[in-house]
């Protein structure tokens, strides 16, 4: 299987220059987290093989796990078909999320219900 060289101007970024990003483990499949990427983060993110996100919250680069040691090695990275969304399988040190969660999607709805489905770590 060959393939073109990636060129990220390809992608549909949103009017902000973002497209979300889901992580989720290479090894179990499990769906980590969704954040933003622009075209800086993520090729930084492809140069250094660290996951770095947009934090529109601080209008800032992000290298997961900066201050809380949590990083995300990236293992693989895919595209959706549209071209307007990203997937990196990744190695996850440490918990996901800022609650020190392993996933951020710890909530289940159920028959209108709300139900956390796991404690901090």
């Amino acid at each position: 299987m060959s393939g073109s060289r990636f060129d990220p101007a390809t992608l549909k970024f949103d009017a902000n220059g973002l497209v979300p990003t889901i992580a989720q483990d290479a090894e179990s499949g499990e769906v980590l987290m969704m954040a933003w990427m622009n075209a800086t983060s993520l090729m930084q993110t492809l140069e250094t093989g660290r996951v770095t996100y947009w934090s529109r919250s601080r209008q800032a680069l992000w290298a997961k796990g900066e201050t809380s040691g949590h990083i995300q090695e990236l293992v693989e990275l895919r595209i959706d078909c549209d071209r307007d969304c990203l997937l990196m399988k990744v190695r996850q040190t440490g918990p996901a999320c800022h609650t020190n969660r392993r996933s951020c999607f710890y909530t289940l709805v159920d028959g209108g219900a709300e139900t956390i489905t796991s404690d901090p770590i």
